[in-house]
C-alpha cells in the first residue's frame, strides 16, 4: 500500500509543478477572481486525488482536475443562483474608469463574462480558451451537444450585444 500512496503523490506533485499555473489560469478563466480560482484549482486536486487514484499520466490527471474544476465551477453557479433567488438586495460595485483603453477593453470583456449565466461563460471558456470542440465540451459538462451549441450560441450573442454597445459595454449586466 506505501507504494501506491507514493505514486499518486508523485503524480499529484509533478501535476502542480508543472501544470499548475496552466490549471489556475484556467479556472481564473472560468470565475473571473484569482483568489475564486486558487479555490477552484484546491477543489478539482482534492476531487481527483482524495480518493487514492493509481496508474494514470499526468495529461489524463490534468484532463480529470480540469473536469473537476469545470463542475465545481457550475456547482457554485448553482448555490450562487439559489441565493440570489433567495435574496432581494444586490450590492452593485463601484465602478472606476481605467486610465488604458487596453486595460478597458479587458475588463469590459471580463465583466461581460461575469454577466453569463455559469453554463454559458463555461461553454464560452471551454471553446475558445480550452479551444475544445462542441462534442469535447458536450462530454466535459455532460450534457448535450445540441445544448451546448444553445450555449455557445446564447452567450456570444449577449457578449455581442454588450460589447456592441456605445461605450464597450460598460456598465451592462447581462443575464
Amino acid at each position: 500500500m506505501p507504494t501506491q500512496q507514493a505514486e499518486w503523490e508523485r503524480t499529484l506533485a509533478t501535476l502542480v509543478a508543472e501544470r499548475g499555473d496552466a490549471l489556475t489560469r484556467y479556472a481564473y478563466i472560468l470565475c473571473g477572481n484569482a483568489d475564486d480560482a486558487a479555490d477552484l484549482v484546491q477543489t478539482g486536486l482534492v476531487a481527483t486525488f482524495g480518493r487514492l487514484r493509481n496508474g494514470f499520466a499526468i495529461e489524463r490527471a490534468e484532463a480529470y482536475v480540469r473536469r473537476a474544476i469545470a463542475s465545481a465551477w457550475l456547482d457554485r453557479g448553482r448555490r450562487a443562483a439559489r441565493w440570489r433567488a433567495a435574496a432581494p438586495l444586490l450590492a452593485r460595485a463601484e465602478l472606476a474608469e481605467a486610465p488604458d483603453a487596453a486595460t478597458d477593453a479587458r475588463i469590459d470583456l471580463r465583466a461581460q463574462l461575469d454577466g453569463l449565466s455559469p453554463r454559458e461563460r463555461a461553454c464560452v471558456v471551454l471553446r475558445y480558451y480550452g479551444d475544445l470542440k462542441v462534442d469535447d465540451i458536450a462530454a466535459d459538462l455532460g450534457i448535450s451537444a445540441g445544448a451546448v451549441k444553445r450555449y455557445l450560441s446564447d452567450g456570444l450573442a449577449k457578449l455581442a450585444t454588450a460589447l456592441a454597445e456605445p461605450g464597450g459595454g460598460r456598465n451592462v449586466r447581462l443575464g
